[in-house]
């Protein structure tokens, strides 16, 4: 599917996709992983972007206030705006994100990157490590295959899935500028599992940890 067609489809389903969410479950709890890391690490008020952010129930309302709601769909974002009034949001791509360079502390991206064509993917998480600081964290959903497809009657409508496989994203993630990748399998929104992977944007002044996914 072209890119304005992913957006369409999202925008026709975006209400179905919020509704049959739950809201709590132990993938929204790694958020709380991640804000723990970003105060080890000295920040304590934390600039979040939260990529694929749709309604903002799962994980944009549970990011400190002021953080950053980017989603394609126009109608996602108006849900978003009802869940979390405090939250800046902006309607964009992720291929192309309109923010400056090391302009944020960390990434979360749940369940949004194999929404891409996997051709692109190299260019989202380079997108990723450009506008996230050195030492920036990242909490991903990491895809458990290699697919590209247009799924028919997903929420009543359609939507295009796309991911060259597990191993081959952890190796962009890396090649992106990424290390200290570890990975943790949780309950989804739609209540099944999925893998989530923790990363960190490499400190080219300093040497890089050794990572424990996909060894």
């Amino acid at each position: 599917m072209k890119r304005s067609e992913v957006r369409r489809a999202w925008d026709s389903v975006s209400e179905t996709y919020a509704s049959s969410r739950d809201p709590t479950g132990s993938d929204a709890a790694l958020l709380d992983d991640l804000l723990a890391e970003l105060t080890d690490s000295g920040i304590d008020d934390p600039r979040v972007l939260d990529v694929g952010c749709g309604d903002g129930a799962r994980t944009l309302a549970n990011l400190p206030a002021g953080s950053i709601g980017l989603d394609f769909s126009r109608a996602g974002l108006d849900l978003a705006r009802e869940t979390v009034p405090d939250a800046r949001l902006l309607q964009a791509d992720m291929l192309d994100i309109p923010l400056r360079a090391a302009s944020v502390d960390a990434i979360t991206a749940y369940h949004a990157v194999f929404h891409v064509s996997r051709d692109d993917h190299p260019t989202v998480y380079r997108e990723f490590a450009r506008v996230l600081r050195p030492g920036g964290r990242l909490l991903l959903t990491l895809p458990g295959g290699r697919f590209e497809t247009v799924r028919r009657g997903w929420m009543g409508g359609e939507m295009f899935f796309s991911a060259p496989g597990r191993q081959a994203t952890l190796d962009q993630l890396r090649d992106a500028g990424f290390e200290n990748l570890r990975t943790e399998t949780v309950s989804d929104p739609l209540g099944s599992s999925a893998e989530f992977v923790f990363a960190t944007r490499a400190d080219a002044q300093e040497a890089g940890d050794t990572d424990t996914a996909g060894r």
